[in-house]
């Protein structure tokens, strides 16, 4: 595996501390008046998704973590997982609910994804930042309601709740953001 010197840090990289690995969230190169200079970073933690701040010497050497991302077809919902199919060769490869995470909430059949692999074995699951879903259940919205009339919650046809605003009706679709889970817009 690569090494990487802490001076060629980039917002973004992942690498491999002690066997797992973390996204760099934030770095900062620090030069104080007395000492040597070192490197202040904030890291997420891939496989829990706890973000941590380490502190490490300037030009220390790090594991650089190499992934690998394909684009694959979420094709559906199994019992104990969910079936993707690569788009390259048309494998089916099924990933567990640990895998996929919160992410299964905006995951619509036929709809492409990204699956990041890492050594051969899939890690993780990059969704669109921006999902439009379909409202299957909500409270009915009455006349003369508007932008600023407060929100309600809506189920999705993924399952997932999300809070619109009143005058949203059940077969509209909405723009949701995966990140925070919020409502955007109406399509």
């Amino acid at each position: 595996m690569p090494s990487i010197s802490t001076n060629d840090f980039k917002n973004g990289m992942t690498i491999d501390l002690e066997g797992t690995l973390y996204n760099i969230l934030y770095f900062q190169h620090v030069k104080p008046g007395k000492g040597g200079a070192f490197v202040r970073t904030r890291l997420r933690n891939l496989d829990t998704g706890a973000v941590i701040e380490k502190t490490f010497r300037a030009d220390e050497k790090v594991e650089l973590a190499i992934l690998d991302k394909r684009e694959m077809q979420f094709l559906y919902r199994e019992q104990d997982g969910f079936v993707f199919m690569d788009l390259e060769t048309y494998d089916q490869l099924k990933l567990s609910g640990e895998i996929v995470g919160e992410q299964e909430k905006y995951l619509k059949e036929n709809e492409n994804v990204y699956v990041v692999f890492y050594r051969n074995q899939p890690i993780s699951v990059d969704i669109p930042l921006f999902v439009e879903l379909r409202v299957v259940h909500t409270a009915p919205g009455f006349k003369g309601n508007t932008v600023t009339a407060g929100n309600k919650p809506a189920t999705l046809e993924t399952g997932a709740v999300v809070n619109v605003p009143m005058f949203i009706e059940e077969g509209d679709v909405v723009k949701v953001d995966t990140r925070t889970g919020e409502y955007v817009t109406r399509i």
